[in-house]
C-alpha cells in the first residue's frame, strides 16, 4: 500500500515525540506557571467614584496584583470583610492605606476595598473582587 505524503509506516514517530514531550514536561516541573497580572483599580481613570463595577468580566487569580492610585488628600482604601462593605463602616482597628499609590497582592476568596472618606463609599467608591 503506498504510503501519502507526509504519512508515516506506523506511530512509532508520532509515540516517539509525545513521549520526548511528556518526559520534558515531567522533568521540568510540568508547564510555567502564569504569570501575575497587575491590574490598576479603575483602568486609567483610578480609583474614583462608582467604580463598583470595574471588576465585571475580569477573571482575578492568586496572586494577581491591585494597583490602586488616586489623590492621597481626598481618597483612601482599606481591605475589609463582607458586612463593612455592605454598610461602608472601617471596623474598629481596621486602617486605611493612604499613600496615593497602594499594592494589595491577591490570595484566593473573595477581598473587599472601600473608601473610607465619608460619603464616598456609598457613592460607590468601592469594589468586591473574586479570586480564585
Amino acid at each position: 500500500m503506498a504510503l501519502g505524503r507526509g504519512s508515516a509506516s506506523n506511530g512509532a514517530v508520532g509515540l516517539g515525540a509525545a513521549a520526548l514531550l511528556v518526559a520534558f514536561l515531567l522533568a521540568s516541573g510540568g508547564p510555567a506557571p502564569a504569570k501575575a497580572a497587575k491590574y490598576t483599580v479603575g483602568d486609567y481613570g483610578g480609583w474614583k467614584f462608582n467604580v463598583a463595577g470595574w471588576t465585571r468580566g475580569k477573571t482575578f487569580r492568586a496572586g494577581d496584583v491591585l494597583e490602586f492610585k488616586y489623590n492621597g488628600a481626598v481618597h483612601d482604601v482599606a481591605s475589609v470583610d463582607a458586612a463593612a462593605y455592605r454598610s461602608c463602616v472601617l471596623p474598629k482597628g481596621k486602617k486605611a492605606l493612604r499613600s496615593g499609590h497602594d499594592k494589595v497582592k491577591l490570595v484566593k476568596g473573595t477581598h473587599y476595598f472601600i473608601c473610607t472618606v465619608r460619603g464616598h463609599c456609598q457613592a460607590n467608591m468601592k469594589i468586591a473582587v473574586k479570586v480564585i
